[in-house]
């Protein structure tokens, strides 16, 4: 193989774009990475060397931390130019943000899958497939991060989101993507902030239980204090810029005292304030009282951050000051 040919490796782990229909109607992952790369057209004529792995054939809301930490470890120990990852829609917010923290190294990582199974009219597989391909193969994307690859828009996994349950274009982010795929080309408009890189302890560590608790109107406390008793670290998914009901208060000021506790909106985009409204349930209220700013991340993300801060041993001061590096 000659020197200057890029080489990437293709992982499967499931999902959409690896499924196929039964005859019973239900689509399950039947393809492999094989089958998925095969079913590229131009594929070769980019000159790019692709590797393929088969990794695990689950849907995407059956992965576990457990498998994306194997995922990361094998990765890291790739000799390539860059990576693919192909799964279900499900989690790729979960997944490329969790990949985000715990890999090592500038060469790209992207996440990609598909919304249309290979059965259906216009499957999206094999082009998601195709421009994630040149993405992780292009000098440009290097040191970006891991990266998401849908619909040849080029987002940032601390931004991405799943915003929608069928459309081909699902996966926005806010600002917006980091760069485009057009005319066989990378670009790459803007460059994130380089994310913290967290290393948990072994599998044999005890089993960190984290959730994440959406406040709603008229809540009274009552099931916080009831998850009190059966998670490790909670992420509560806030109205507006941080603000809960006065009723939630005392709950949340106790478990704070027992647990980590982040505090997220559940908007999608923007920031946790900090002391902007004073009422009791307010941002600054809830500061005080010992949560933790979840600053912009979604409350998606700032669970998976919790649960890899707490698998690698950080107390709360430890969570604390990563969270506080957040813009």
């Amino acid at each position: 193989m000659a020197d200057n040919v890029r080489r990437v490796a293709v992982i499967s782990l499931g999902g959409t774009i690896a499924m196929t229909a039964h005859t019973d109607g239900g689509a399950t992952p039947t393809l492999s990475a094989d089958d998925l790369v095969a079913a590229v057209p131009g594929l070769a004529e980019t000159g790019i060397h692709v590797e393929v792995h088969d990794f695990r054939r689950l849907p995407g809301a059956s992965l576990a931390f457990s498998d994306l930490l194997e995922l990361a470890v094998e990765i890291d120990a790739l000799t390539v130019d860059g990576v693919v990852v192909t799964q279900g829609t499900d989690t790729i917010e979960e997944t490329s943000y969790l990949l985000d923290l715990v890999t090592t190294g500038n060469m790209p990582i992207v996440v990609t899958g598909a919304m249309r199974t290979a059965s259906m009219a216009g499957a999206d597989g094999p082009a998601n497939v195709l421009a994630s391909i040149r993405a992780a193969a292009s000098t440009e994307a290097r040191g970006t991060g891991c990266l998401v690859v849908f619909g040849e828009e080029i987002h940032a996994a601390r931004w991405v989101r799943k915003t929608h349950s069928t459309s081909p274009t699902a996966f926005t982010s806010y600002p917006g993507p980091i760069g485009y795929v057009a005319e066989d080309r990378v670009r790459i408009l803007a460059r994130p902030d380089t994310a913290p890189t967290i290393v948990p302890q072994s599998a044999k560590a005890p089993a960190i239980r984290t959730t994440v608790f959406t406040v709603g109107i008229g809540d009274d406390g009552t099931l916080l204090q009831a998850l009190g008793d059966h998670v490790d670290g909670l992420v509560v998914a806030a109205f507006g810029a941080g603000h809960v009901p006065m009723a939630c208060v005392d709950a949340l000021t106790d478990l704070a005292k027992r647990m980590p506790v982040i505090l997220s909106t559940r908007t999608g985009a923007g920031p946790v304030l900090q002391q902007t409204y004073g009422f009791p349930g307010s941002e600054s209220d809830l500061l005080a009282r010992g949560l933790v700013s979840g600053s912009t991340l979604d409350p998606v993300k700032a669970r998976i951050l919790l649960h890899l801060l707490m698998m690698s041993g950080a107390d709360k001061d430890q969570i604390v000051q990563i969270f506080s590096t957040l813009s």
